[in-house]
């Protein structure tokens, strides 16, 4: 069966980011070329999780990076899309070299033997009362011997501008705090992002206030979303993202012309439909 619709950090991100975007993501459900940035993030992930399965004493730099190209492997089994990305051998052998470093530099950041989390990849939904379901896949849960939660994730990019970024990082570990809080009961102690590109880390500990606020933003989105949906109208926001942008085809900004909208795909995205339809 599907899934009913929800709301997850990325998706909110896109909406807020460019509505369009969102609507032909998570509406349309438009083809996006392989990014050899995202498959990295998601290459490294796994082995960081799957790092986990090993016995403590096991769980080093060498085997972790060992781990890399088998897992790499089974991605382009599962999706021979991916072998686009690398046409040129000598180029997927410094892409797996950047996830190497990716690893070491996790090494430096924490001591995988001294921990044994209680959730990896864990999936989470949460119905917030009069609101949206809210869902989202959590990298890691430690639990401390006094019952302290901390959540983790990991980001394979660089460590934000704390002038300029963060924002998007501060809602996505906020969201997940709120949902973590409703459903086991208590708070989380801290939230901590850490960088694999350059070996940040950004921490957080979030008070009361704190997941008042991600759930008033959370309403605000999710009603700026089903206001977009009931109008059928998903506007364009244009910015320096869109350089990276897999739909200006279809997007009047460059040119393109904006698809027709499919009314019965508004309500199984979002379960609510147009009001012109």
């Amino acid at each position: 069966m599907p899934r009913p619709p929800a709301l997850s950090p990325s998706r909110a991100g896109d909406f807020q980011q460019c509505p369009l975007m969102f609507r032909y993501r998570v509406i349309d459900r438009l083809p996006e070329p392989p990014s050899a940035a995202a498959t990295l993030g998601t290459l490294v992930h796994s082995v960081l999780e799957e790092l986990y399965d090993l016995p403590a004493a096991d769980r080093t730099v060498e085997a972790a990076q060992a781990r890399l190209e088998p897992a790499w492997r089974k991605m382009l089994e599962k999706d021979p899309r991916l072998a686009e990305l690398h046409a040129d051998p000598f180029l997927e052998r410094e892409w797996l070299a950047d996830g190497r470093d990716r690893i070491a530099t996790y090494f430096t950041l924490e001591n995988p033997q001294r921990l044994e989390p209680a959730g990896r990849e864990e999936f989470v939904e949460l119905q917030l009362e009069d609101g949206p379901l809210l869902r989202g896949i959590v990298d890691r849960i430690d639990i401390a011997p006094d019952g302290a939660i901390r959540i983790v994730d990991y980001k394979t990019g660089k460590t934000p501008d704390p002038r300029w970024g963060e924002k998007k990082e501060r809602f996505q570990m906020r969201f997940y705090a709120l949902v973590i809080e409703r459903l086991r009961q208590r708070r989380p102690a801290l939230l901590q992002l850490l960088f694999l590109k350059d070996g940040g880390r950004l921490e957080i500990r979030p008070t009361e206030g704190d997941l008042q606020q991600i759930e008033f933003e959370i309403r605000e989105i999710w009603g700026e979303i089903t206001a977009a949906a009931e109008a059928g109208r998903f506007r364009t926001r244009k910015s320096k993202l869109c350089g990276w942008c897999s739909f200006q085809d279809a997007c009047p900004e460059f040119g393109g012309a904006e698809r027709p909208l499919d009314p019965d795909a508004v309500e199984r995205a979002l379960g609510v439909r147009p009001l012109t339809a």
